[in-house]
């Protein structure tokens, strides 16, 4: 007797979940799956091949905003964010699951509001330095606007 098991990897991606459509949007969607670096590679090795492919894949990223945006890993993040809402089936780890990710968001919240009060104290700081060293600057230059006369 033989049993058969599957191994199902969640974060793994899907290799076959586009079937339809040209080679152009099934190799967009093969990229898309591996993130952002498959589409930095894949330039790369059009630069190495065929300089004219680099430049058209360096063009469509720009335009399609997948250099700057991070559209690659929006999609995990979805995924990762519905498997972390969804029950598990047994109520005390949901719970406790609940109650982590509520610290958790509450942590990066406090994280959040301390970097900005950083950044505004930093800001301060360099704006009071330019102001002291202005002052310093506008009474040092009467004097030498005197002497010049």
């Amino acid at each position: 007797m033989s049993t058969s098991t599957t191994n199902l990897d969640d974060a793994a991606p899907q290799p076959h979940a586009i079937r339809a459509g040209s080679w152009f949007t099934r190799a967009e969607a093969w990229l898309d799956n591996r993130g952002k670096g498959a589409w930095i590679a894949a330039m790369v090795l059009g630069f190495i091949f065929a300089w004219p492919l680099g430049l058209a894949l360096l063009a469509y990223m720009i335009w399609s905003k997948r250099m700057f945006s991070g559209n690659c890993a929006t999609r995990r993040t979805r995924q990762s964010y519905r498997a972390a809402t969804t029950s598990s089936g047994n109520a005390a780890f949901d719970a406790y699951k609940q109650d982590t990710l509520r610290r958790l968001e509450q942590e990066q919240q406090q994280f959040e509001d301390f970097l900005q009060r950083l950044r505004e104290a930093k800001d301060k700081a360099e704006f009071d330095q330019f102001m002291q060293d202005r002052s310093k600057r506008r009474d040092d230059t009467p004097g030498e606007d005197a002497a010049a006369i």
